[in-house]
């Protein structure tokens, strides 16, 4: 699921290659990778996860990757600034869709300035497809899913410690799912802005490889960062809490701790 500078630079003119930018249509503008398109994926969140509001996600996604240009024979590289949370979205929407022919860039375009790689400032357009990926329902969770089994999951919160213990109020209620461990995504970077060592990493997520885990932050992007990191591992079992906060905390039924 990661790809390297080097990698990335020898497939650039590769046909079946689709190069996502995931950040603001600004900062694409202003440099961006040779050949890619820009899809700013946080305009794309999401707050339902009931039965519709699932279906409601998997036909709007379908879409979005039909416009993206999305089709069975393509490898799709998503990159941010850094190894962030953007480009681990898509990663993760490709995922969810069957698609594992997908990547993001490690370091994303900081660490390609900063090898003095080719910047282009000028718009690609997109090629849209029919996608026909079948969402799978192993690594998405909704608020159900948590709810009947607080007991039995271990759930990572990937918020800030602000966020966690309730201080920083970013929906009608705050603080945190029950059980719930906080590991701040930002845990996952080196300096640089590349993914840390597996070594490392363990040592953050120093859970049973049997474990069945969900991720969670505010919107499912950083949660879906630390589910890269935890596929990375080598763990099995592992969901995106697609509503996230954004959902529970404003779900006034809902168990909360602070």
């Amino acid at each position: 699921m990661l790809i390297s500078t080097n990698d990335l630079h020898s497939i650039l003119d590769d046909p079946n290659l689709i190069l996502v930018d995931t950040r603001s249509y600004k900062e694409y503008s202003e440099g961006h990778i040779p050949g890619a398109v820009n899809l700013d994926l946080f305009s794309f969140h999401w707050i339902d996860t009931t039965d519709s509001g699932i279906e409601n996600f998997n036909n709007q996604t379908k879409n979005l990757l039909s416009f993206l240009g999305v089709s069975s024979e393509k490898k799709i590289i998503f990159y941010d600034n850094v190894s962030g949370m953007l480009a681990a979205r898509g990663v993760w929407m490709l995922l969810y869709f069957s698609h594992e022919n997908t990547a993001m860039l490690d370091g994303g375009i900081s660490k390609w300035r900063k090898e003095n790689l080719s910047i282009e400032t000028t718009a690609n357009p997109f090629k849209p497809s029919k996608f026909s990926g079948s969402a799978n329902p192993k690594i998405i969770s909704g608020f159900e899913n948590i709810q009947k089994n607080l007991n039995k999951i271990k759930i990572i919160d990937a918020r800030s410690i602000g966020e966690f213990d309730g201080k920083i109020i970013r929906a009608a209620r705050t603080g945190h799912i029950p059980n719930s461990v906080n590991i701040d995504w930002n845990q996952n970077l080196k300096e640089d802005g590349t993914f840390k060592d597996d070594e490392d990493l363990k040592k953050i997520y120093d859970f049973p490889k049997d474990s069945e885990i969900v991720t969670y932050c505010q919107g499912a992007y950083r949660a879906a960062n630390s589910f890269l990191i935890l596929k990375k591992l080598g763990f099995e079992n592992v969901r995106v809490y697609l509503g996230s906060w954004g959902e529970w905390g404003n779900k006034m039924d809902l168990p909360i701790e602070k």
